[in-house]
């Protein structure tokens, strides 16, 4: 679900902070951003979960975890953001 976004992944707050930081200070182009930021959010969460369920399944299978967290986020996100 990812919308509007660059080449390679951003998380929701980047790509808030890059939408805001080229508009003008305006309440509806604004909010019309942060309801857009909403949706990207809400489609990495989703994202997150179904890999949560795939590694769950994997890890049930094989006794072995496939990654933790922090390097779903760095291999998902890229370094230390």
């Amino acid at each position: 679900m990812k919308l509007d976004m660059k080449e390679g992944n951003q998380t929701a707050v980047e790509w808030l902070f890059e939408k805001l930081w080229e508009e003008p200070r305006d309440k509806f182009t604004w909010y019309s951003i942060l309801r857009k930021a909403k949706e990207i959010e809400k489609g990495q969460i989703i994202e997150a979960f179904d890999e949560g369920q795939e590694y769950e399944y994997q890890y049930h299978i094989n006794s072995a975890p496939k990654f933790d967290s922090e390097t779903y986020y760095k291999e998902t996100y890229g370094g230390e953001k």
